[in-house]
């Protein structure tokens, strides 16, 4: 088993790889290219990203990388699939980053996968891509330093948390402008074949909406289940979501 840790993008993303082969330490140097790439395009906190200058007005989105007009068309998707819940300009300001986390997430899997490995697990900053396994994922929990929430379980899952835990209230609601308060966390827990980038995308906006709606909203999704933590510590979850807890028997850590 193969362990790296990169601090990027203002946290840190840890990789495990099951089934390293000698090829890997260099797919890991891709890897760290790739998320420091992304962070220099991306960061809302740098001043020359190509996202602060397409902010301020000082490049068209023509000039700038494609992946941002990838990005960007990416997130208008996503907001209208949850009605508006999720946007790329939280408070007026453009920043993607409720899909872009998520993302270099999944673009480390991808250079993984594509180098052949089929057992590993990707995490940043909440977000946890996985392949192969089983693995258990804890969930941090938000009131209660050092404890979880819960410990999900299973194969190429993918799990992300939005919360007020490092934070504070920081998601807003972009119906009202101001923070959403109704959760102090939402996680989202998906099968194979949606992906982290968008399962982030979605627990952002989910936890913007308030547990009723959130909850129902995920409900009507296949293969999406969800674990809602109240600001008095209810707990919340649908139907589906005791099939993503671990069974007993062996399984590494994410």
């Amino acid at each position: 088993m193969l362990r790296h840790t990169e601090p990027v993008m203002g946290t840190v993303f840890s990789i495990t790889v099951r089934d390293p082969c000698p090829d890997t330490p260099a797919v890991l140097r891709d890897i760290t290219d790739r998320l420091h790439h992304i962070d220099a395009v991306f960061s809302t906190y740098r001043a020359d990203s190509d996202i602060s200058r397409l902010d301020r007005g000082e490049l068209s989105p023509d000039d700038c990388t494609p992946e941002v007009r990838e990005v960007l068309a990416a997130c208008r998707e996503v907001a209208e699939q949850t009605d508006g819940y999720f946007t790329e300009r939280p408070g007026g300001r453009l920043d993607p980053s409720g899909w872009v986390k998520g993302w270099a997430v999944e673009e480390a899997a991808r250079l993984l996968h594509a180098a052949g490995s089929r057992h590993f697990c990707v995490s940043g900053g909440g977000d946890v891509q996985t392949a192969g396994g089983p693995w258990r994922i804890g969930v941090a929990h938000p009131l209660q330093a050092g404890r979880l929430a819960a410990v999900l379980g299973g194969s190429g899952l993918a799990v992300a948390t939005s919360g007020t835990a490092e934070r504070g209230p920081h998601i807003l609601d972009p119906h009202t402008g101001r923070p959403a308060t109704g959760l102090a966390s939402l996680t989202l827990v998906t099968g194979p074949g949606i992906g982290i980038t968008r399962t982030d995308a979605w627990t952002t906006a989910a936890f913007a909406m308030g547990p009723a709606r959130a909850l129902s909203w995920v409900s009507g999704r296949p293969d999406v289940e969800a674990l809602a933590v109240l600001p008095d510590g209810t707990k919340r979850w649908t139907d589906g979501l005791p099939r993503r807890l671990p069974p007993s028997g062996p399984a590494d850590w994410c």
